[in-house]
Order: structure tokens, then C-alpha cells, then sequence
């Protein structure tokens, strides 16, 4: 009896869970699917079935040079990553194994940043960007996207080296192991795990950011979150090609993540959801 009951439990459990997946997924897959379709096919209403044509992903190639966009994402969004990293490694592990009666009060406060408006900011932050001359360029939006991520990155990596034994720094300090080769030769190699899957959800937020990319770049450093707001005009909204654009904004990500699925969840089990 308990068995049966255990049973239908997990069968449901299941049956939930792929009905939040494919929730989630829908919108993703309604996109893709418009993308495939006319202008005319796209606004005649909702339909499954696409016709096949490749007529949107032709103008929009046509009207906009998508490996440009693509090249500004891929070296914003892992720039990015690896500034954020190299400032949050030394914090966290600061915060993890040297803490203060106020550490907990400093990570509160960093992730209270967070819920702070974007909007709120965008004045100051614009006037500082435009008399550094960093607007519409990559290291402008770069700095940017690793101030914005950097608060998140903390907060994993602080959880994953929590999870260390610190004995184990120690005896790395008695064999005569400096501060800088702790950190590297001895902390690092421990937690690739959390520190991959922090680098994999940094590149997603940052590869995701539309508020500031879009508000900070015209054109020579606009990411694919530009390119997609691109084709939102005056004249109204041209589902076909915007849909085309999101699939080709989206795809290298989704691909990424389809293939690090593994890593990432490893990484969150390792310690931040702890």
C-alpha cells in the first residue's frame, strides 16, 4: 500500500514537473515556430504549424549584421564573467574563511542592490558613462554587466567555499603555501564545480541584459538584446522578423545551456542550494 502511494506520488511529481517545463518552454517554442512563418501567417493568429519559409531570417540578416551583435555578446557576456570572477574568488573566500561580525551584514547588503530599480540609477550612471567616453563601447558595457552580476557571483561563490573544509587551507598554510597559491593551487581546484556553474549563470544574465545594453550602446558595441529591440519600429511590430531575431538572439544561449545542463546543475547542488 505505501509502495502504491509512493508510487502515484512520484508519478505525479513527474507529471507536474513536466507540465511547469512545458509552460515554461512554450513561449520559446511558439517563437521559434513564428519565425518560420510570413508576416501575413504570423498576425493572421495563433497557429502550431509553420510554413516553412526562411523569408524572415533572410531580411533580418539583410536589415541588420547579426555576427556583429553576436561578437559583442559573446565578448561582453564572457568579459564580463571573467572580471566578475576575478573579484569575486578573492571576496568570497575572504567572506568564507576570514568573516567579521560583519560579513553576513555586507553580503545582505550586496544583494540588496539587486532590488534596487535599474531605472533609479540610469541617470547617474549615463552622465558618468558619457564623461568617461565609455558609452556605446564594449568595455563601458563590460564594467557595467560585471557591477551588475558581481553581488550574485559573491553570494555562490561565498556558499560553494563555505562548503570547504577549511583544514584544509590550513594545512596548505603550514606546508609553506602562500596567500595567492591558497587561492589557486589549493581553493580553486576544490570548488570547479560551484565556480563553473557561477561562470554559467553569468554569462546567461549578462547575455540576457537588455535595460542597460539597450540604453547604453547605439551601434558599434550593441549586443543581440539590441539587435531584437531593433526591430520594434514606429511603423509597429513586425512579429515574423522579431521572432526571427529573438531565435537567433536565443540560440547560441539555449545551445550553451543545453550542453552544460550537467555542469550547472552540479555546481548548484554543490553548495548554493544548500
Amino acid at each position: 500500500m505505501a509502495r502504491a502511494v509512493s508510487t502515484r506520488r512520484k508519478i505525479g511529481f513527474t507529471v507536474a514537473a513536466w507540465v511547469v517545463a512545458l509552460l515554461i518552454f512554450f513561449p520559446i517554442l511558439y517563437t521559434i515556430i513564428t519565425s518560420f512563418k510570413s508576416e501575413t501567417e504570423a498576425i493572421a493568429g495563433f497557429s502550431l504549424v509553420p510554413s516553412g519559409t526562411l523569408e524572415s531570417y533572410a531580411e533580418v540578416q539583410a536589415q541588420s549584421n547579426y555576427f556583429k551583435f553576436f561578437l559583442n555578446s559573446v565578448i561582453i557576456a564572457v568579459g564580463s564573467t571573467i572580471l566578475a570572477l576575478l573579484i569575486a574568488i578573492p571576496a568570497a573566500w575572504s567572506m568564507a574563511f576570514s568573516p567579521t561580525k560583519r560579513t553576513k551584514d555586507i553580503l545582505m547588503w550586496m544583494l540588496s542592490t539587486k532590488m534596487m530599480p535599474a531605472v533609479a540609477v540610469l541617470v547617474p550612471i549615463y552622465l558618468i558613462f558619457r564623461d568617461a567616453n565609455l558609452l556605446d563601447t564594449r568595455i563601458g558595457l563590460t564594467v557595467m554587466l560585471m557591477l551588475i552580476n558581481l553581488p550574485i557571483v559573491v553570494w555562490m561563490l561565498y556558499t560553494y567555499f563555505r562548503e570547504i573544509p577549511g583544514e584544509i587551507l590550513e594545512a596548505a598554510r603550514m606546508d609553506g603555501a602562500t596567500l595567492w597559491g591558497e587561492i589557486v593551487h589549493v581553493l580553486t581546484p576544490m570548488a570547479v564545480p560551484g565556480i563553473a556553474s557561477t561562470m554559467l549563470l553569468n554569462i546567461i544574465l549578462a547575455w540576457n541584459e537588455a535595460f542597460w545594453t539597450i540604453r547604453l550602446t547605439t551601434t558599434s558595441a550593441a549586443p543581440l538584446t539590441a539587435f531584437i529591440a531593433s526591430f520594434s519600429s514606429p511603423q509597429g511590430l513586425f512579429w515574423a522578423k522579431l521572432s526571427a531575431a529573438s531565435t537567433l538572439a536565443i540560440a547560441p544561449i539555449l545551445i550553451m545551456g543545453w550542453f552544460s545542463q550537467r555542469q550547472l546543475v552540479r555546481g548548484l547542488t554543490f553548495g548554493a542550494v544548500k
